[in-house]
């Protein structure tokens, strides 16, 4: 079999054992991998509680992985979020993903609950679930420390041992399972560590189709300016957008009540550079290379992290916001729903926390300390608690990242169409709205925006399957990489099928939310966004959205997607047609 190597690998943590299955091809050609397989194999459990042992926690690599495809060195881990309560995928990238794919494992499947802290080491053949009392407690450098010569390693810091609802799976490259908690789920089954190492290479069905599938990526790559551009992400790294976010007045500040921050060129992506002498940094064989590091080698921080530690919180101080970012790597605290989660509570206070008290109430938060306890449990529940519920800036739970709705109203849809909750990235009107590519839109008109969502949607459902860079998209297609997985397989992949298969799995995720009573309820921005203006300047006025165009387009998109006016299904046997 080319492409995939057909197994799975249970591992039971209540009992000790582990096992490898046979996923069956229909499987396979039909959800391809990483988000989109993950999805298909939480069928039987996305009704349970996110910490019931029987939750699974699946580490699901794509077709792509463990070739030279440009971007593919990527997996997504799949569970339900216990912040959201949706079911939820992140993608991460790294050497962790190659390695699972050169152990002859397409997704780990991690079930159950151990007595005692333990790590699995996966290597080869062998499987073992060893005791990790020792590590219990550790942060994340410690712990990478300790296992690294075990190969590479996906481990919990402080915050996913004490279930802080938005706590990361790091990486030990550097990367994150951020976002949703599903450092939670694995702390929840008192597992501090999963280590792999394989060696085995994958066989490309087509090598002359694939290699000239790969140049025509690269020389796309090459040929977009978002990708390799002067003020690209090569060059600076996703900080570039700071300017980009300040010019275009939609860039979150003090809690969303503003939209423009006038220091936030203390932290750009040239300052970031000047300052710290950012080396390029990326996942493993990425030709692009978004990532930055410090002369150090610690990893810098990313767009969404620089703004929210920055203008959300009223911090203009670029040490203070690296400060954060670090702390956060190493206790494995997700940075977009902690910087929030402050920001909600500084509101409701009066006052947005210090640059100098910023790190002290991150260390509470993982160890729930204090007001650590409260603002372990994310913005929405903190907010409710405290009577302010309003004040929380989040969709289905979800904090939003840094683009404010008001400055592009794709995005403002997007965020409520989302299925995970509040996320840029399921269909990131971004690309269009704001950088102008493939095609520019009119940020401010909700015409069309319906269906375009729907599109990207599924678009990225499809690449989060693969599992390839959504940066990639910057310069390449679908119909690129449904070439580059044709020839890996020697299955006929088009850009149409694709997209079905992204279209497939949204629909799938929609319905598990449906089924656990999500509804259009839950589609729904903050009310600050339909009522309040943000920062106006120069010819540019942010006003509050039109609620009756957003309703209209969201009847719009449910009559796309064959839903009904609750945003759900009138078919219950949905589930049962699919493969």
């Amino acid at each position: 079999m080319n492409g995939w190597t057909g197994t799975l690998l249970k591992v039971d943590l209540t009992t000790g054992t582990s096992c490898r299955e046979e996923i069956p091809r229909q499987l396979l050609e039909e959800y391809l991998g990483g988000r989109g397989l993950g999805v298909r194999l939480m069928r039987d459990y996305f009704k349970l509680d996110p910490f019931d042992p029987a939750m699974p926690l699946i580490f699901s690599v794509g077709p792509l992985c463990g070739t030279p495809s440009p971007t593919s060195a990527r997996l997504a881990v799949v569970s339900r979020s216990p912040l959201t309560g949706t079911i939820y995928d992140c993608s991460a990238g790294g050497r962790f993903a190659w390695r699972l794919k050169a152990a002859g494992v397409d997704v780990l499947f991690i079930s159950g609950r151990s007595p005692k802290p333990v790590i699995v080491t996966i290597a080869a053949d062998v499987v073992e679930i060893k005791p990790a009392g020792h590590l219990w407690g550790s942060d994340i450098p410690t712990t990478i420390a300790v296992l690294k010569e075990l190969g590479s390693v996906a481990a919990i810091g402080p915050a996913g041992e004490n279930g802080v609802l938005f706590a990361n799976i790091m990486m030990g490259e550097g990367n994150s399972v951020g976002r949703g908690g599903m450092g939670a789920v694995m702390g929840s089954k008192n597992l501090k560590a999963v280590t792999v190492y394989g060696d085995r290479k994958g066989a490309i069905a087509d090598p002359a189709l694939f290699e000239n599938a790969r140049q025509d990526i690269m020389r796309l790559f090459k040929a977009s300016p978002v990708i390799f551009g002067p003020l690209g992400i090569s060059e600076f790294g996703t900080p570039v957008l700071v300017d980009l976010m300040a010019q275009r007045r939609m860039a979150p500040t003090e809690n969303f009540r503003k939209t423009f921050f006038e220091h936030s060129c203390n932290y750009s992506g040239p300052t970031i550079k000047n300052v710290y002498g950012a080396k390029k940094d990326g996942c493993y064989g990425c030709p692009i290379q978004c990532k930055k590091s410090s002369a150090s080698g610690k990893p810098l921080p990313e767009y969404e992290t620089v703004s929210h530690f920055g203008a959300l919180n009223n911090v203009h101080d670029l040490h203070a916001i690296i400060t954060a970012n670090n702390l956060c790597n190493e206790l494995g605290i997700d940075t977009i729903t902690a910087a929030a989660t402050l920001s909600a509570w500084g509101e409701i206070k009066g006052a947005f926390p210090t640059a100098g008290e910023i790190p002290g109430l991150l260390n509470d938060i993982a160890h729930r300390h204090g007001d650590g306890n409260l603002l372990s449990l994310g913005s929405r529940r903190l907010a409710e608690e405290l009577g302010h519920p309003e004040l929380s800036m989040s969709v289905k739970s979800l904090e939003l990242p840094a683009y404010d709705p008001r400055g592009a109203y794709g995005m403002a849809l997007a965020y409520c169409t989302s299925n995970r909750g509040g996320c840029h990235l399921r269909a990131y009107p971004v690309s269009h709205e704001i950088l102008r590519k493939p095609v520019p839109t009119d940020r401010f008109s909700f015409s069309g925006k319906a269906r375009i969502i729907s599109i990207a949607e599924d678009t990225n459902a499809a690449v989060d399957s693969l599992v390839a860079c959504k940066f990639a998209f910057f310069g390449a297609s679908l119909e690129e990489y449904a070439e580059l997985l044709t020839a890996v397989t020697g299955v006929v992949y088009s850009p149409q099928r694709l997209k079905e298969i992204g279209r497939r799995i949204v629909l799938t995720e929609r319905y598990y939310n449906c089924s656990n009573g999500f509804t259009r309820s839950d589609d729904v921005l903050p009310e600050r966004f339909f009522t309040e203006p943000g920062s106006s300047g120069d010819d540019i006025a942010i006003l509050p959205i039109d609620r009756i165009r957003f309703e209209e387009e969201l009847d719009k998109y449910y009559r796309i997607r064959g839903l009904n006016v609750n945003g759900c299904f009138d078919d219950a046997a949905f589930l049962e047609k699919q493969p």
